[in-house]
């Protein structure tokens, strides 16, 4: 038996309850977690924005240290310090073979798969990995190996929150030195993208945010202007870029008009990287003259275009060499029984990551 916080309907309350976790079957790993952080695409699954199979554990950011292996299982050993990779790539699909692991076409195979019962019923793994809970199941592959002495509160970070932010600024929009970024949005994601874009050479990153409070924390990161969103956004943006707009935006909201919002603020060439997950009912429109005018690029930036195996281990080079801050980034520290409250904070734009420690 494990605790868990289990959402049982759309919008429904998080109990914090025993379920009892399958044995680790042929090429699965049994995890204890040391630490889950709370992020935003937890609440798009909690609220049905993404569609997730109830009753579930939902978190997807996770580490913690290997219990038991499977049959078959070679890649990592009871006691091994592990980071949960909640998109892991088959190796073997077209999108694999073509070097773009982040778009397995297998990747959610093991999503609505049971972890899982209580009382029962069987319970499934948000994201299929199940991170809210004291400990947890999945594939072998699932599990990215980090060095024991990297603490497994901060490595738990690099499981999206770092990954999908530095990825999107070096693996997508493939920032240059001496370029100028924007970060539109500011939670977890998005303050490693300001960390990502000053481990780039960005000449300027202006972050942009309507809560006040986040400024000092994304100046301190490498951000050298801070902003809010209002209408006159790009004609401020262009005023600090030369008169050109940057060239690069990346959005990490989710939302029609933010993504709007990062298209009009770079310069004529220039990129805007979407990174947030928003709703397919939120449209984004543009004019049949801008999109040839401007000649900008809209480019979509699944798990920061990233290969875990291979990133996670740059991520943590930055980490040794003190240009990454893990750390920075969480701004509350809750248990099992605080995911709720976490939530509540992100529907009003507060804080950036809530950890959980176990």
């Amino acid at each position: 038996m494990t605790l868990a916080a289990v959402l049982r309907t759309l919008d429904g309350p998080l109990a914090v309850e025993e379920i009892e976790l399958n044995p680790a079957g042929p090429g699965q790993v049994r995890v204890r977690l040391a630490a889950a952080g709370v992020c935003h695409s937890d609440l798009s699954l909690a609220n049905g924005t993404l569609r997730q199979p109830l009753p579930a554990v939902l978190g997807h950011e996770g580490a913690g240290v290997v219990v038991e292996v499977g049959a078959g299982v070679t890649g990592v050993a009871p006691g091994d310090h592990v980071v949960l990779n909640w998109s892991p790539p088959c190796r073997a699909c077209w999108f694999c073979e073509a070097g773009e692991p982040y778009l397995c076409a297998h990747a959610e195979d093991a999503r609505a798969v049971p972890f899982a019962t209580a009382g029962g019923e069987p319970v499934y793994a948000g994201l299929g990995t199940g991170a809210f809970a004291a400990e947890t199941v999945v594939g072998a592959h699932a599990c990215i190996p980090v060095p024991a002495d990297i603490p497994l509160a901060e490595a738990a970070l690099l499981g999206c929150a770092m990954l999908t932010g530095v990825g999107a600024v070096t693996n997508a929009a493939k920032v240059r030195p001496g370029q100028t970024v924007v970060v539109i949005g500011l939670g977890g994601v998005g303050l490693a993208a300001i960390q990502g874009a000053r481990i780039a050479g960005a000449s300027a990153i202006i972050a942009v945010d309507p809560a006040p409070a986040k400024e000092r924390l994304a100046l301190s990161l490498g951000a050298t202007h801070f902003l809010a969103p209002h209408d006159g956004l790009s004609k401020e943006i262009r005023a600090l870029t030369g008169g050109r707009g940057a060239d690069h935006a990346i959005e990490c909201a989710g939302r029609g008009e933010t993504i709007r919002a990062a298209w009009s603020a770079t310069r004529r060439g220039g990129t805007a990287t979407v990174v947030g997950l928003g709703s397919a009912q939120d449209p984004v429109t543009f004019n049949a003259l801008e999109v040839a005018y401007f000649a900008r690029t809209l480019v979509g930036c699944m798990y920061g275009s990233t290969d875990p195996a291979v990133d996670v281990p740059v991520l943590l080079e930055h980490y040794r060499a003190g240009r990454l801050d893990l750390a920075a980034l969480v701004t509350d520290e809750t248990d099992l029984s605080g995911v709720g409250a976490a939530f509540s904070r992100m529907r009003s734009g507060q804080g950036a990551r809530t950890l959980i420690r176990f």
